[in-house]
């Protein structure tokens, strides 16, 4: 039985975390993220007091890279079925992807999986269990990478992220964590500890260990400017991003997600930095180097109206086309233009009637469809059947006719029609034998579909090319 304390300590902990509870509607039912950790454990243990066990849900996030990471999960069941808090966890996988160190992905990794666990059990808010020492150490952090504002505002006592369900919370911000092993002495619990803390090859465990001890005896009260620092650089970011508002809605785009290349250069290069600050943050991308932004901006300065542009971040590729500017899913491995676009084995397929054919070079999967003969991308169904079908790359001069009375004309001129990026026109072309029968964002071959049909059931089949992220 875990004993009854008052001390300063555990008011202090107490008070912090019973004003957060009474901002909250009577019902509201809250989730704590729960590592095990002696910072989590304080809170746990300190929201089932003040707020009453039912209130309560404690969610556990297994990263799986440490090899004590099964026992961590029993330990935390156990901790919170000690205390009646409903308990719930989910294993992860890290990505080392995208140039994210194991700690930034481990973070990343953390946060989706308990916004998942937000909206499936429907708690209105998750509290987080940093303190005023992580503060310090994440001000002092951001000044040494020579970070911005935004990241010398640090961490917000309450924040909804870009894409999260609930909003964010810390209720132990403005405590010591002295005064957090204070209260958990005197409570006697029992929590993990993480053998990486200690690892001072980690820039953060370097600050707690190393650093951080020599200041507090020469700067005793550097926690608390540290905390103003945070709290200035906030309140001008604020002023930053209402800016950035301002601006993002004279530079938005025609399509979704895009701003508009001039409006954009219309601004001076902090200005324009500010705005493509806060357009990717709405996004959801990673926050880009001061330098990266100032590549963007030169390039798009250069380039003028060009779709030769290329910025590769954390996965992504900034790009330029007609007069947008708008990110991309990919990198420097992905053509730049349709003169670099990979020539790729050819699939092929009798068909019979299936209703689906993927080619998994092209991620993606033709799909047909009963139509009638007035469908967009509607063919008899004998023209399928003439011959075997064949997927294959660009070879260049391919051409097509886009409607029955029209003239042939080459693929690119069709793609420049349509106002198809470059980048965008790496597709799978479809051939009945030797004829170009269908090509995917321009549609069917009308000098192929007009051909007179052998077959005289009258059936239409529609063709349509989905790729893989977008097949249901």
């Amino acid at each position: 039985m875990t004993p009854t304390a008052d001390t300063p300590a555990d008011r202090l902990v107490l008070d912090a975390v019973g004003v957060v509870f009474g901002a909250l509607p009577a019902d509201a039912r809250v989730a704590i993220a729960f590592s095990g950790g002696v910072d989590s454990s304080v809170l746990l243990d300190a929201a089932a007091r003040a707020g009453g066990a039912s209130r309560c849900i404690a969610f556990h996030i297994h990263h799986g890279l440490s090899a004590n990471a099964d026992e961590w999960l029993v330990h935390c069941a156990a901790f919170a079925h000690e205390r009646d808090v409903e308990f719930a966890s989910l294993h992860v996988d890290v990505s080392r992807s995208a140039g994210l160190g194991v700690e930034a992905a481990a973070r990343d990794a953390r946060y989706r999986a308990l916004d998942a666990l937000c909206a499936q059990h429907g708690v209105h808010t998750l509290w987080l269990a940093q303190h005023a020492d992580d503060q310090a150490e994440t001000v002092l952090l951001q000044l040494l990478r020579g970070a911005g504002l935004a990241g010398l505002a640090a961490m917000a006592p309450e924040y909804l992220p870009s894409g999260a369900s609930v909003t964010r919370m810390r209720p132990l911000l403005h405590l010591l964590r002295a005064q957090l092993e204070q209260y958990a002495h005197a409570r006697d619990l029992r929590w993990i500890d993480d053998e990486s803390n200690a690892d001072t090859r980690y820039a953060r465990n370097a600050l707690r260990h190393d650093v951080l001890p020599g200041l507090a005896v020469h700067f005793p009260g550097f926690r608390d400017a540290l905390a103003r620092t945070a709290a200035h650089a906030a309140s001008a970011q604020r002023l930053l991003d209402e800016l950035a508002r301002i601006d993002l809605q004279t530079a938005r785009g025609d399509e979704e997600g895009a701003l508009r290349h001039d409006a954009l250069l219309a601004l001076d290069d902090d200005r324009g930095a500010n705005l493509l600050r806060y357009w990717m943050r709405t996004l959801g991308l990673p926050a880009a180097s001061t330098a990266r932004l100032s590549d963007a901006l030169r390039q798009l300065r250069e380039i003028g109206d060009g779709h030769s542009l290329r910025v590769d971040h954390a996965g992504q590729a900034l790009r330029s086309y007609r007069g947008q500017v708008y990110w991309e899913a990919g990198d420097s491995a992905d053509p730049a233009d349709e003169t670099a676009l990979v020539e790729r084995t050819e699939s092929a397929l009798v068909w019979q009637g299936q209703s689906v054919w993927r080619v998994p070079q092209w991620r993606g999967t033709f799909v047909f469809s009963d139509a009638n003969a007035d469908t967009p991308d509607a063919i008899p169904v004998d023209v399928l059947t003439r011959a075997p079908l064949v997927a294959r790359s660009r070879r260049g001069g391919e051409r097509m006719r886009s409607t029955a009375s029209g003239p042939s004309r080459t693929l690119k001129n069709l793609f420049q029609e349509r106002g198809v990026p470059s980048w965008k026109r790496d597709v799978p072309l479809l051939f009945a034998g030797d004829e170009l029968l269908f090509v995917p964002l321009i549609g069917v071959n009308r000098s192929v579909s007009a051909q007179p049909a052998s077959d005289q059931s009258g059936r239409w089949i529609r063709i349509e090319w989905r790729e893989d992220l977008t097949l249901a």
